[in-house]
């Protein structure tokens, strides 16, 4: 049962919509998920008002330092995948969230200039396993990929962050239409009408192949026996 968290502390990085998108496409496939909204935004809360109950699907909306390892701890019995979408920040919830995760996934922006608040993440998590002697996989997505976004500018990023010994995702996830209709509209990529949405098969295949590859990073679940200890007295120095 993977934790999954989704973090970078600027907002409109594509956070959300990465963490919903893995989260739909395992839902998909069969598996139980549960949705850990721990963005004050509240932005997977809203879209699950608008959607209605989904198969295979459960969100839990009132996250906070002191409950999130106990929902974890409940979620673990009835789930195969728990995913965590963090807010845009670095603070003591998202310090928490990242200690309790088997991955963290970083999503960035599609350019180096925008890429500080995912730095902010890297730092933190440097500074948790240094400090705490926690080890916390970890990988950067690129996210909101246009065609503006060349095949080498795209190299330079995974360049840089591979110089740092980051892991990137090798599938980026595009700017789609779908992506925006799923939190205006509710619902998943397969609920969508393909004769309303442009290049829905894309959007489809843009999510399956993240998916894909994210299950692949996630061995069986690290046994985290000392970790929560460790992780609290990290929780006011490293937020």
């Amino acid at each position: 049962m993977p934790v999954i968290s989704f973090a970078n502390a600027k907002g409109g990085a594509g956070k959300t919509t990465a963490a919903l998108l893995l989260a739909t496409e395992l839902a998909h496939q069969g598996y139980r998920v549960a949705i850990l909204d721990a963005d004050p935004q509240r932005w997977i809360t809203q879209w699950y008002e608008i959607s209605g109950p989904q198969h295979n699907i459960e969100v839990i909306s009132e996250v906070s330092v002191a409950s999130v390892q106990g929902h974890i701890r409940e979620l673990s019995r009835t789930s195969d995948y728990i995913i965590m979408d963090l807010a845009g920040a670095r603070d003591a919830m998202v310090t928490t969230g990242i200690g309790l995760s088997d991955h963290v996934m970083i999503p960035v922006q599609g350019c180096a200039m925008d890429a500080k608040g995912g730095a902010q993440i890297l730092d933190l998590i440097k500074l948790m396993e240094d400090t705490g002697k926690l080890v916390i996989p970890h990988s950067v997505v690129l996210t909101r990929v246009t065609s503006m976004v060349t095949t080498r500018a795209l190299l330079t990023i995974k360049g840089l962050l591979a110089a740092r010994g980051v892991n990137v995702i090798n599938t980026p996830i595009a700017e789609r239409t779908a992506f925006r209709e799923i939190f205006d509209c509710g619902g998943t990529l397969y609920s969508m009408e393909p004769s309303k949405i442009s290049n829905l098969d894309k959007a489809r295949e843009n999510s399956q192949a993240f998916a894909k590859e994210v299950m692949r990073l996630l061995p069986v679940r690290v046994v985290r026996s000392q970790a929560p200890k460790r992780l609290f007295r990290l929780v006011r120095s490293a937020a």
